[in-house]
C-alpha cells in the first residue's frame, strides 16, 4: 500500500531557472481566466468564451505537468522512499 497523502508533503524545490516559466504561466492563467470572467459578465459570444477558457486550462495544465515533472525528477534523484509509483502515479493523473 502507497504512502497516505500527508507523508508526501514535503516543500517543492524549484531552481529559478524552473520557477521562472512555471509563475509566468500561472499568472498568464490568471489573467486569461479574468478575461473569462469579464467576458461572463458582459454577455461575450459563447465561441470567444470557450476559447479563452480552453487557454486557461491549458496554461494551468502545463504549469501542473511542469511542476509534476520536477516533482517526479526530484523524488527519482533524492530517492524519496516516501512515495512509491503508485503514489506518484495517483499525482500525475490528479491532473488529467
Amino acid at each position: 500500500m502507497g504512502a497516505s497523502p500527508d507523508t508526501w508533503r514535503k516543500p517543492l524545490e524549484l531552481n529559478p531557472s524552473e520557477l521562472t516559466p512555471v509563475i509566468n504561466r500561472l499568472k498568464r492563467a490568471q489573467g486569461q481566466l479574468g478575461a473569462v470572467t469579464r467576458m461572463l459578465e458582459e454577455g461575450q459570444d459563447c465561441k470567444d468564451v470557450v476559447t479563452q477558457l480552453a487557454a486557461v486550462s491549458k496554461a494551468l495544465d502545463r504549469a501542473g505537468f511542469a511542476i509534476i515533472a520536477t516533482g517526479l525528477e526530484q523524488c527519482i534523484v533524492q530517492k524519496d522512499a516516501t512515495m512509491n509509483k503508485k503514489d506518484l502515479e495517483k499525482l500525475f493523473l490528479s491532473l488529467a
